[in-house]
């Protein structure tokens, strides 16, 4: 990769990608602690609620499970890749038993916590050169169209997800990036992408504000409601006859041929296949641990803003947008006139811990500011609503998608990495495919039956990633 095309990270797929966390995973593998540290600093399993204002829009959670059952798959996570797996499951099987097992309710996760942009392609590919333009070409196709069923899965339950597929911009930081911009447009556009370039003047003009050096455009990306499309999901895959029940964690698996589920409530499944779609909590079931890390973001939203701010702001395109930091910030704005602003600064808590804690009050006070300096409009418009929650991110922002286990009967999707709201029903879609014994129609996709790169257990983990985010506060593009 070039060091032009190093400069184009529309998120944090550089996350974690240099010496520090694999060199503490070299010192870990010397020092034998590595083996034995989930052993001695088990993780806490803490399912916190959703306080975030998608979350208003979430279905009504379904009856917890109360009695043994036998079926033919279980899925564990209730969010956008366990719903899709899900529906896509009883599709390819409609006479067999598929149940849905969700800790809390569904979309209770990143589902139902983000920040609401339906980008195309995977973290690790999008506005960066990856010298397959035409494998690349593929999967952007391949993740336009999912794009489509977002929309389909919306009108067939009557749901509506407020779908807009106006298109997203990655916005530059600085004139170095823009110019590296322009020429992996040029090079995108030759290779058969719709993208386009947006000088200042564009950038500004769309946006109204001035803090960009220019703009990287994808038409077929958007936005959408995360909370009314996991309810659309929800409605589909239970029309499909998908059994759901939630407010059921499941604390145990005894894997075999036909794995044994236990719930905290005592209750057992037994299923032939098992799949895993707890993305940031998939550590928790022991599983996944070596290839993703749970770090939390935070998104802030304002009030309804009346028509004359909003007019005095200039955001008259209405598009999403993100920046080129490797700590991403992203923004939308919704169909009421509300404008949401996420990322920055990430956190990581030590053993891939998941609750929040009372430092997350500075996180939110910089995604203020950075509101106020892209729209200095908004420069006292104080948040209506603060939400946390953790994402799942890989080692090479790759994501991840296979069958896995003695047996070959268990199935996961991970390491969205930003790019969830329309990756993570593609990878259900696949998992029913794997599942489905029909693996082969993927052979081409490199992301299938793939884990990423290691990372190493406590305390390396957790200094590797310090190291790592002190490398990327100190050479991501500075805020002027």
């Amino acid at each position: 990769m070039s060091s032009e095309s190093r400069e184009l990270n529309s998120d944090r797929r550089s996350f974690m990608k240099r010496t520090a966390i694999v060199g503490a995973g070299t010192i870990a593998a010397a020092a034998g602690v590595n083996a034995i540290a989930p052993l001695v600093l088990p993780e806490e399993t803490v399912f916190d609620v959703n306080q975030g204002h998608w979350a208003g829009a979430l279905p009504s959670p379904n009856p917890a499970l109360e009695a043994n059952i036998d079926v033919d798959v279980a899925v564990i996570g209730g969010g956008f890749t366990g719903l899709s797996s899900a529906y896509y499951l009883r599709r390819n099987f409609p006479n067999k038993r598929v149940v849905l097992l969700e800790a809390r309710s569904c979309g209770n996760g990143a589902s139902g916590r983000n920040g609401a942009m339906m980008l195309t392609m995977t973290a690790d590919r999008f506005m960066t050169w990856s010298g397959e333009p035409e494998l690349d070409k593929r999967i952007y196709d391949l993740t336009v169209a999912n794009i489509s069923t977002l929309k389909t899965v919306s009108q067939s339950v009557g749901v509506d997800c407020e779908i807009e597929q106006n298109g997203a911009l990655q916005v530059c930081n600085t004139p170095e990036i823009a110019a590296a911009g322009k020429k992996y447009i040029e090079k995108a556009r030759d290779a058969g992408f719709p993208f386009e370039y947006w000088t200042e003047d564009q950038t500004t003009d769309a946006l109204g504000t001035h803090a960009y050096s220019a703009g990287l455009f994808d038409p077929n990306s958007g936005q959408l409601h995360p909370g009314k499309l996991v309810s659309a999901w929800k409605a589909f895959a239970q029309s499909a006859g998908v059994e759901i029940y939630e407010g059921t964690p499941v604390v145990h698996v005894e894997e075999g041929r036909v794995h044994l589920l236990t719930a905290s409530n005592g209750q057992e499944v037994r299923a032939n296949s098992l799949v895993i779609a707890t993305n940031a909590y998939s550590s928790k079931l022991g599983y996944l641990r070596r290839a993703v890390a749970p770090v939390f973001d935070y998104v802030g939203i304002t009030p309804p803003l009346d028509e004359n701010l909003l007019a005095q702001i200039g955001w008259k395109s209405r598009i999403p947008f993100n920046d080129s930091r490797t700590e991403v910030y992203y923004l939308g704005v919704t169909r009421d006139n509300r404008i949401h602003i996420g990322g920055g600064p990430v956190d990581y808590r030590f053993n891939d811990g998941l609750r929040d804690r009372s430092d997350s009050v500075r996180r939110y006070s910089q995604i203020q500011r950075e509101l106020a300096r892209i729209f200095p409009k908004l420069d006292g418009v104080k948040f209506e609503k603060k939400w946390s929650g953790s994402v799942d991110m890989s080692l090479d922002s790759s994501p991840a998608v296979g069958v896995m286990g003695r047996f070959m009967n268990i199935f996961y999707a991970i390491g969205f990495s930003g790019h969830g709201v329309n990756l993570s029903s593609v990878f259900g879609r696949i998992i029913a495919d794997l599942v489905a014994g029909r693996g082969e129609v993927w052979s081409w996709l490199p992301f299938v039956n793939r884990l990423p790169p290691y990372i190493p257990n406590e305390p390396f983990r957790w200094l590797g990633i310090q190291l790592a985010l002190d490398y990327y506060r100190r050479t991501d593009p500075a805020t002027p």
